[in-house]
C-alpha cells in the first residue's frame, strides 16, 4: 500500500491549501511564489499526489518534476528552506492526516527542501 492509498486525498489537499495560506503571509518566503497562490497550490497537490504514490498528475501535465532545476531561478538559502519547512510542519500537524503519514511526509520533504538550497 502506498502512502497515497492510506489517506483521504481531501485531507491532503486541505493541508496543502493551509500550507499556502501560511506561506502567503510569511514575508520570509512568499516572494519565492510569484503569481497566483491558488495555482501554486494546485501544482503542489498534483506533485504530492504523485510523490505519495498516487496518479502521476504532475508529470502528466508538466513533465518530469525536475524540482531542483525548476527552483534554480530562485535564491534559496537555508533561511528560506527553514521557513518553508516551518510552515509545512504547521500545516501538517494541524491537518487531518494520520500522524504516521504526517511524520513520513515531513521527513521526505525535509530531504527535498535540503536539495532545493542553491545559495
Amino acid at each position: 500500500m502506498t502512502p497515497y492509498e492510506a489517506i483521504d486525498p481531501d485531507d491532503l489537499y486541505d493541508m496543502i491549501d493551509h500550507f499556502y495560506f501560511l506561506v502567503e503571509k510569511d514575508n520570509r518566503i512568499n516572494h519565492l511564489f510569484p503569481g497566483d497562490f491558488a495555482e501554486t497550490s494546485r501544482k503542489q497537490k498534483q506533485f504530492l499526489t504523485q510523490f505519495l504514490g498516487g496518479p502521476s498528475l504532475y508529470t502528466d501535465e508538466h513533465g518530469h518534476p525536475m524540482l531542483r532545476q525548476r527552483h534554480i531561478p530562485f535564491t534559496i538559502t537555508t533561511n528560506e528552506r527553514d521557513a518553508w519547512l516551518e510552515n509545512m510542519l504547521k500545516a501538517l500537524t494541524s491537518s487531518r492526516l494520520d500522524k504516521d503519514i504526517q511524520e513520513y511526509l515531513f521527513e521526505r520533504l525535509k530531504l527535498t527542501a535540503n536539495h532545493m538550497v542553491n545559495a
